[in-house]
């Protein structure tokens, strides 16, 4: 008899199963399936991301040799290739985008974190790339010979959670996803100088929330009004106004723009805001937070498998990509409510090494000693939350 839960099994259960089984049953997910159903295939591909599998052969190798566990694991009777390509292929991707959106809800409730206090939430929004063979990928064109998707993300820096995320063929412009952020007043949006957008960016005023973004250099624009004795490190802060007729349009308002000169980089940073009542300093720092967001796509590369995928139809790289995004909900999510002293990156190498192990979770991360996930690298890497 089986008294013990698994790891794995433990942190399954920090999961809302009536809610995936009401959203399965939205999408008719488990019509007409007999054993595989949409649960054990999210559980299948769970499995596959905390314990890093390289490939779909590579993971179903890893559960046939947990098979007399398969049971107690969520993985059911049923997990073949042949069945797990197939779900990839054919079941409702949207069936994991939304499960993946009311994990990142309930991460970002537990874990509200001020950094700024400046009375509304702190988003970056940027994208990545992930470069895949566009002879497998037929669909995923980026250039000539090569294929790729971008995920593009709205990060929340004081949660450190995704609040939004939206997928494309890598060949679409930044610029063009703007108009799918979601925005909320008396929010900040920082964005890099890649999103020059001022159409965009005159509709975030409009709703009454703040950007912060970095101007390009060839910016037309006449001053208005300085700001004299500035801060350390702040050049200029005066406000403008574009002088290009289409820009002029499209932001018929008063811009500020400040000028900092970062001393741990030797160079200089000029930003756009609209937000007028904060100090030169506060803009500033608002932009060199909007690393962070860079921080989580290096993490989520290197220790969650998205570099390479289980399937090549679009459905099955989206699904993946949410299962990986489901997966660190999760461990954020267990972080916190376990109260563990410990960064995601310690414990997603000590979970990875210990899914089929019957310890107890507060036991696992109780040891004080930790030295065996530097072991398995050869060295400490920084984590998303080192800063």
């Amino acid at each position: 008899m089986h008294n013990q839960k698994y790891v794995f099994a433990q942190l399954v259960s920090f999961l809302d199963r009536n809610k995936f089984n009401y959203i399965v049953s939205k999408y008719l997910g488990d019509s007409y399936v007999k054993s595989f159903t949409c649960w054990n295939q999210l559980l299948v591909l769970m499995f596959g991301q905390l314990s890093r599998r390289e490939s779909l052969r590579d993971l179903i190798i890893s559960i046939e040799a947990h098979g007399s566990k398969a049971y107690h694991l969520g993985f059911g009777k049923s997990v073949t290739r042949s069945n797990l390509a197939k779900a990839n292929q054919n079941r409702d991707y949207h069936i994991f985008e939304e499960y993946a959106y009311h994990l990142v809800e309930q991460a970002r409730t537990l874990k509200v974190k001020k950094i700024f206090n400046l009375g509304g939430n702190v988003y970056a929004f940027d994208s990545t790339t992930i470069d895949l063979c566009l002879a497998v990928f037929t669909w995923a064109t980026f250039r000539r010979k090569k294929g790729g998707v971008k995920v593009h993300t709205l990060y929340d820096i004081e949660t450190q959670v995704p609040a939004f995320f939206h997928i494309t063929p890598a060949s679409v412009n930044d610029m063009k996803v703007m108009p799918e952020i979601p925005l909320e007043a008396g929010a900040y949006y920082i964005f890099d100088r890649g999103y020059n957008f001022f159409e965009q960016l005159f509709r975030i005023d409009a709703i009454g929330a703040f950007f912060v973004v970095r101007a390009k250099k060839n910016l037309k624009f006449k001053a208005v009004k300085w700001k004299r004795r500035m801060p350390k490190g702040v050049l200029s802060d005066a406000e403008i106004e574009l002088t290009v007729y289409n820009t002029s349009k499209q932001y018929p308002k008063i811009l500020r723009r400040v000028t900092y000169f970062d001393e741990d980089q030797n160079r200089e940073l000029t930003f756009i805001t609209n937000a007028m009542d904060i100090s030169s300093l506060e803009v500033a720092l608002l932009y060199k937070n909007r690393w962070s967001v860079e921080l989580f796509f290096k993490w989520l590369k290197q220790h969650l498998k998205i570099k390479k995928f289980w399937g090549d139809s679009e459905n099955a790289v989206r699904i993946q990509i949410y299962s990986a995004i489901i997966a660190y909900c999760l461990v954020a999510i267990v972080q916190h409510k376990l109260k563990l002293d410990r960064s995601v990156y310690e414990v997603l190498q000590v979970l990875g090494i210990s899914l089929t192990d019957t310890t107890p979770l507060k036991d696992l991360f109780n040891k004080s000693n930790f030295n065996l996930d530097k072991e398995l690298n050869g060295f400490y890497e920084p984590t998303l939350f080192d800063f």
